[in-house]
């Protein structure tokens, strides 16, 4: 019997491959707190995801980007992030979410919170708050660390902080808990943790994800504890032990359907070492790439290892709550370092500064600066 012939072979390899690219679906990008879409960084990191992938991604802004981040509350990021998707006729037919810390907690309040969007396939969360943080994420001397600053003296969870400052809606302390449930306006609603509201519907939506990947980075100081990148977290009343996401009552009773989908091996929790935040090129084409492509790809990637730097990482496999799972790995600068350095060159509104101004006490000395 004749074999086919070389080009015969090569053909078919070529069609095959153009068959399984088209079968792939589009990503987005949602970035953390402080950076936004045309900072290098997210820039870079969106555009090698998309080379290496060979899949269409974008990074979906939210709101003004860097003064947003920091002081839109998280359900209104989420609603204009959910509008977004809704009008991209690119990602009808469903995408893939990749989060960067803060911007986890809004991909995952467009997959429940979002209705009429389309669907939501694979989730890869980097360094997210999932299960909250018991301090506000660092700082630094730029203008709007000024202002969170002085949001922060208040009271975390009154209603004028809840409206103005985006990470006191996943601030969650053990010691407060009575005062979270009540107060704090996203994450106990993300979470389905207030009794007399659990939402089916959010549960539904959470657990049609065909993966959610969860990377926790080993020295991370900026999520507290670390291990919320896995839901993971402290009882209520205390600040320890420190419970793994197994033994959580988001778990056990599966509030959301994290236990739902652990069972069912759709969940990854990867260990990395390395600070909050960052990846190199090897690490983003062995361990996010896949969930990207999905198994219909066959692109095979020769480009020569180098760094990216959205910041750092080493691999580490878990085992999940089956068996051990392969999965993506990473690693962040804290953006506090690099990203919030370059906030202190924002160019203010008067009306912003006038209002900034008016009811936190500063100084237009404070705010010559920007």
């Amino acid at each position: 019997m004749a074999f086919p012939s070389p080009i015969i072979a090569s053909i078919s390899i070529l069609v095959f491959m153009t068959i399984s690219l088209s079968h792939s679906i589009p990503f987005i990008v949602l970035h953390g707190i402080g950076d936004q879409c045309s900072n290098r960084g997210v820039k870079q990191f969106t555009e090698l995801l998309s080379n290496f992938s060979g899949v269409e991604g974008y990074c979906i802004e939210v709101g003004g980007g860097t003064w947003d981040s920091w002081f839109m509350p998280l359900e209104q990021q989420a609603g204009t992030v959910c509008d977004k998707v809704k009008e991209m006729k690119e990602l009808r037919k469903g995408y893939n979410i990749v989060g960067l810390s803060q911007g986890n907690l809004i991909g995952r309040g467009v997959l429940e919170f979002c209705a009429g969007g389309p669907p939501v396939k694979n989730f890869v969360s980097l360094g997210g708050p999932h299960a909250g943080t018991a301090s506000v994420p660092l700082c630094g001397s730029g203008i709007l660390c000024i202002i969170a600053d002085k949001l922060m003296k208040s009271e975390i969870y009154s209603d004028y902080v809840q409206d103005h400052l985006a990470p006191s809606g996943y601030l969650k302390l053990p010691n407060a808990i009575p005062n979270y449930l009540e107060k704090c306006k996203f994450l106990p609603k993300l979470n389905n943790e207030l009794p007399d509201e659990r939402n089916s519907t959010y549960k539904e939506r959470f657990t049609s994800l065909q993966n959610l990947v969860l990377i926790m980075f080993e020295h991370d100081t900026v999520l507290i504890p670390k291990e919320t990148s896995w839901f993971g977290y402290y009882p209520d009343g205390a600040f320890n032990p420190l419970l793994p996401p197994q033994q959580t009552q988001l778990y056990i009773e599966d509030w959301i359907g994290l236990k739902t989908l652990d069972e069912a091996g759709r969940v990854k929790y990867i260990s990395v070492p390395g600070n909050h935040l960052g990846i190199s090129r090897s690490d983003m084409k062995k361990y996010v790439v896949p969930y990207l492509e999905g198994k219909a790809s066959g692109k095979i990637i020769t480009e020569k290892d180098g760094d990216i730097r959205v910041h750092g990482v080493h691999r580490k496999v878990v085992p999940s709550n089956k068996k051990e799972q392969s999965v993506p790995q990473f690693e962040e600068s804290a953006s506090t370092k690099v990203i919030l350095e370059g906030s202190s060159s924002y160019r203010w509104p008067s009306s912003i500064k006038s209002f900034i101004n008016e009811l936190l006490g500063l100084t237009e000395e404070s705010l010559s600066h920007s």
